[in-house]
């Protein structure tokens, strides 16, 4: 069935899963297989060979996150920072400059950082709210990328994606969006003028945390060096191997046929709670992008439909943010975001350790929360009862 041109949430339970016309089941098999049978050599049925190069359940994920994302074609991996690598390999060559916004996931950093500029490329960062820095940051002929993450983890940035998109295409570079924050449900960042779109679909898209998985999606018509960027990354994807299987392929399409109920309890859920943390004497900032004194407010009311369910907070120091992280009830102690249960998470010691020391450091006094989907009174008295105590 084409549902191109329906709606967000017929495409999220539709694009990708025609029933099986075998057996009529209303939803597609799970393929378990290695390898198909061939007719004759080089007969390949529908495509398919061997299970790197290509399986009917990712094939199924492929065209969901591509119709999702308004994209061409997208590219289902083991991982979001295997997504993440492949893309890069794609792009970068030694010599070529990577601009990154300077509050980004720490795991993206250190893979730039650890792996890429040892290699021969270079990284940079700025704060992608300042269009001026963003022009001055590009290095003509060099920069190859620039990489926005917004919001951005942990402290809730908003980056205008047009402006950056218009200012980085001047230069020749490929602009990536890293739009796992926010989903597709709210933000659309390849309408705005993004040449790709990356995602942990561990995250909000797989949404109960059972399940690993990234993605990349783009557009066809963007090129590196004359070459078509999908069939370098396609290419890749294959000769690297770093493929999800058919188990978390299916896990990760279950999520998403319920994307748009969830996003918008996420967001419900965080501004609620957002609203009432404002104020309380234990915090000394409340990072929500819903927030009306939130520097990027207006601009994130712009591009996004709503303004999702992360919130971080700020404490008087190191040591109080620990407490707090440590003794909530509900919001439970764990890396990750995303999924229906709610989650606190400590960057500075947990997701963004790798990058201390750096211009990217997250300052020890900041406790990032998912919000999750449960009663939200349940979750306000919890953080409540918890900062009271402190």
């Amino acid at each position: 069935m084409n549902v191109s041109d329906h709606g967000f949430s017929t495409r999220a339970i539709r694009a990708g899963q025609d029933f099986d016309p075998t057996t009529g089941s209303v939803i597609p098999p799970v393929y378990f297989t290695t390898t198909f049978v061939q007719d004759g050599i080089g007969g390949f049925r529908n495509g398919y060979e061997y299970a790197r190069g290509g399986n009917p359940t990712r094939t199924a994920l492929e065209t969901l996150l591509a119709s999702l994302e308004g994209g061409d074609r997208a590219f289902s991996f083991a991982s979001g920072l295997a997504a993440e690598d492949t893309l890069l390999r794609a792009i970068l060559a030694p010599n070529a400059h990577v601009l990154m916004g300077n509050d980004v996931y720490g795991g993206t950093h250190r893979l730039v950082s650890r792996v890429f500029v040892p290699w021969g490329a270079s990284i940079s960062t700025v704060d992608m709210s300042d269009l001026d820095a963003v022009r001055a940051a590009i290095r003509p002929d060099a920069t190859k990328v620039v990489w926005v993450e917004t919001p951005s983890n942990p402290l809730m940035k908003i980056t205008d994606i047009a402006a950056v998109a218009a200012i980085a295409h001047e230069f020749g570079a490929v602009v990536v969006v890293d739009n796992t924050f926010a989903t597709p449900y709210l933000q659309q960042p390849l309408a705005l003028g993004a040449d790709v779109v990356v995602h942990s679909t561990t995250k909000y898209l797989g949404g109960h945390s059972d399940v690993l998985g990234g993605a990349v999606i783009l557009r066809d018509d963007t090129q590196v060096d004359g070459e078509s960027l999908a069939d370098k990354v396609a290419f890749l994807q294959f000769g690297v191997g770093a493929v999800s299987g058919p188990m978390d392929a299916w896990l990760t399409i279950r999520g998403i046929k319920t994307l748009a109920v969830r996003m918008d309890r996420h967001s419900s859920n965080a501004a609620t709670i957002a609203e009432k943390l404002v104020g309380h004497p234990k915090l000394t900032a409340v990072y929500y992008p819903g927030l009306p004194d939130h520097p990027g407010h207006h601009l994130a009311a712009a591009q996004m439909s709503a303004f999702g369910g992360m919130i971080s907070v700020q404490l008087a120091d190191g040591a109080t943010a620990r407490r707090f992280a440590e003794s909530t009830r509900l919001f439970q102690l764990a890396e990750s975001l995303g999924g229906v249960e709610s989650l606190g998470c400590y960057p500075t010691e947990m997701t963004h350790a790798s990058v201390r020391g750096t211009e990217l450091e997250v300052p020890d006094s900041v406790v990032r929360l998912s919000v999750g989907i449960e009663d939200v009174d349940d979750l306000t008295a919890d953080l409540l009862t918890a900062l009271d105590a402190l």
